[in-house]
């Protein structure tokens, strides 16, 4: 496998970092002395289109046929964001628990959509935490993407603990994450893990990976959560080929 490598603007650490995740990734040939533009991609796959699902991971109910409830949501990002920071009609929602809020800005190249967030997550307030975090870091750099140009979002702001989400609840994730993928506007979509999988494209990661999907006219592939990367690093591989898929670039 290749990659093009550009290291203009890295610290040492940085590049040792970076340098880490290609090599855990599987790439061992650098190509080209100029960098690539990864926001010019080439051209891509047909698209697959998403399919009405109604689970959103192993522990998530599924939810009725009935028609969707009207719900009444803001209209601007930024309000959105200030609603889930305080509104007690989310999934999960516990008088009291602590929230992991999406951060990065509207019309970013590429939004990552995690799962239910973890303690560590929680812990940070932020989506994916700790060394997860850390990681998802490392694999924007790889494509030439800086962390705080990225979107990043979970399914919900507050953590499961092994809590089952009701049909309803599962209705409104989906809901919740369509509307905020609208209002964000990003160019690309990285789903990361089995729940956003499953409840977005109606497959487990296993099963998803590997194609271009579209969700809400936004391009989309399905990828292992770093989280679980960091317990099997041998996925890393996988990973990478579906970054290079979703950056137009599946050689």
């Amino acid at each position: 496998m290749t990659v093009e490598v550009e290291t203009g603007g890295l610290t040492r650490a940085e590049a040792a970092s970076l340098l880490a995740w290609w090599v855990e990734a599987g790439v061992d040939v650098a190509i080209q002395e100029e960098g690539r533009d990864w926001r010019k991609a080439a051209p891509r796959p047909a698209p697959v289109a998403a399919e009405p699902v109604s689970t959103a991971g192993e522990t998530v109910a599924r939810a009725p046929s009935a028609p969707e409830p009207v719900r009444e949501r803001p209209q601007t990002l930024d309000a959105f964001h200030a609603w889930l920071a305080s509104s007690a009609d989310l999934p999960l929602f516990r008088a009291g628990a602590a929230r992991a809020l999406p951060h990065g800005p509207a019309e970013a190249e590429i939004m990552l959509l995690t799962g239910i967030p973890q303690p560590d997550d929680i812990a940070e307030g932020k989506p994916i935490g700790g060394e997860a975090w850390t990681l998802a870091v490392r694999m924007l750099a790889a494509i030439g993407i800086a962390p705080d140009t990225a979107y990043v979002a979970a399914l919900t702001c507050f953590s499961a603990g092994g809590t089952r989400f009701t049909p309803a609840e599962t209705e409104a994730c989906r809901d919740n994450i369509l509307a905020q993928i609208g209002l964000a506007r990003p160019k690309r979509l990285l789903l990361l893990g089995d729940a956003p999988a499953k409840l977005l494209l109606g497959q487990s990661v296993a099963l998803a990976r590997g194609r271009l999907h579209q969700i809400g006219g936004v391009p989309a592939v399905a990828t292992y959560a770093p989280h679980h990367l960091l317990k099997r690093s041998e996925d890393k591989k996988l990973a990478w080929a579906d970054l290079l898929l979703l950056m137009g670039n599946d050689r």
